[in-house]
């Protein structure tokens, strides 16, 4: 038993006078309570109660003790509500982080959509490639487009993604068109390279149940930033492996080409991650809800 609940013990003896009538109400016995007392008394080095069969009276000093336990009872009473009420309440921040490109496109835009329902809540977006620990970087809420690993994190799907390998129609004119997924190892492989990145190994699901392929791509170029990476594919300097939320234009507006169409790499869908939702703010839930409602059903790039 903490001292904390001592002190508790301590306020309602001397409010209700009786050791017996606290620990019916307290749910311990008189002989608990009395031993409660008897430590706290031990502790301060001076006697808070006088007893008799049946009652007990508060000291000189039990009182002034009793007056400044109310106060701190009353103060802690006080921060309980005001975590219950920002607990409940969509106010404060909320820090997101997510991937560059796709939060230029589809974040930034609609985090103010967001804020204009409730100007109450902040919201603080960090941009990286890299993927951040949300407990250790302090961080509420993560967007990833990757295949999830076993965590204790919540996770919620936000939309499906395809992948696929892209070209230049200059690139390919001037360096070949592959044909099967061994044809890369001679190809200058576009990469997106950080620590933890896994992206210099590119796997390939053939047709007609041929399997996976993973093969150990390289390049002369690499990037931890994506942006970069589709822009030199479309400048024609080689092939990269990128999500249809990138390069869907590009590839309609005949900008790039799809390479190996029958090989595809496994689907990375758009997920939202979070720390177990026991003591999640209102707040961080209303704007994965909100992102939820966004890009549900079909997401923007597909639309």
């Amino acid at each position: 038993m903490s001292d904390f609940e001592d002190i508790q013990i301590f306020v309602r003896v001397a409010e209700l006078g009786n050791l017996s009538a606290a620990g019916r109400e307290l749910r311990h016995s008189a002989a608990v309570v009395s031993n409660r007392i008897a430590r706290l008394e031990e502790r301060l080095g001076v006697r808070l109660l006088n007893r008799t069969t049946r009652r007990v009276n508060l000291t000189t000093e039990g009182d002034v003790y009793y007056r400044h336990c109310l106060r701190i009872l009353s103060e802690m009473q006080e921060a309980e509500n005001a975590i219950a009420n920002q607990k409940n309440t969509t106010r404060g921040p909320v820090t997101l982080t997510c991937p560059i490109a796709f939060g230029n496109k589809y974040v930034v835009p609609i985090i103010p959509k967001f804020v204009e329902k409730n100007p109450d809540v902040q919201i603080r977006l960090h941009l990286s490639d890299r993927l951040l620990d949300l407990l250790q970087d302090k961080v509420d809420l993560a967007i990833r487009i990757a295949e999830l690993k076993e965590s204790s994190l919540i996770v919620r799907k936000l939309a499906a993604n395809k992948r696929m390998l892209v070209a230049s129609p200059a690139y390919l004119e001037k360096h070949g068109t592959p044909n099967v997924p061994g044809d890369l190892l001679h190809h200058n492989c576009l990469l997106l390279r950080f620590p933890g990145s896994q992206q210099y190994q590119w796997t390939l699901v053939g047709p007609n149940d041929e399997g996976a392929a993973t093969l150990a791509v390289s390049g002369s170029m690499d990037s931890d930033n994506g942006e970069v990476l589709t822009r030199w594919c479309l400048d024609g300097h080689g092939i990269a492996l990128k999500s249809h939320w990138e390069v869907g234009a590009h590839i309609r507006d005949g900008r790039l080409k799809v390479v190996l169409p029958d090989y595809q790499p496994p689907s990375h869908a758009v997920y939202a991650l979070y720390p177990e939702n026991r003591y999640l703010p209102t707040r961080v839930r209303a704007f994965v809800d909100f992102l939820v409602g966004e890009f549900g059903g079909t997401p923007p790039w597909d639309r």
